[in-house]
């Protein structure tokens, strides 16, 4: 098996088309919205993922949030910047990735057609 960066990575990657469906649909509010969390959709679950990895966001958590929200679909900075910060956090906790990929469909991301 790979480095736990490695892992942590990879996890992030799945994570980022959930997260930037759920940042799409609600903006720099995803971190606080609270209704419809357990639908099973992917905004759905792209906000519990945010959620779980940033809580309910600190001012710098809902900053990067706010800055993904407000760029363009293909700003790859902005993007990044929000991958670095989960893989950050799964590196402060190396638990949450395990959590958080566990929270991941076991079908591969396209088949929500993302």
């Amino acid at each position: 098996m790979g480095s736990s960066t490695e892992t942590f990575t990879d996890v992030a990657d799945d994570v980022m088309p959930f997260a930037t469906a759920a940042i799409g649909a609600y903006g720099a509010s995803v971190l606080a919205k609270t209704s419809e969390l357990a639908a099973d959709t992917p905004v759905a679950l792209g906000t519990r993922l945010l959620q779980r990895v940033f809580g309910r966001g600190d001012a710098w958590s809902r900053g990067l949030v706010a800055q993904v929200a407000e760029a363009k679909p293909d700003d790859v900075p902005a993007h990044a910047a929000l991958r670095s910060a989960i893989v950050a956090a799964f590196g402060d906790d190396p638990a949450l990735s395990r959590e958080v990929a566990a929270m991941l469909p076991r079908s591969s991301v396209s088949g929500y057609g993302l």
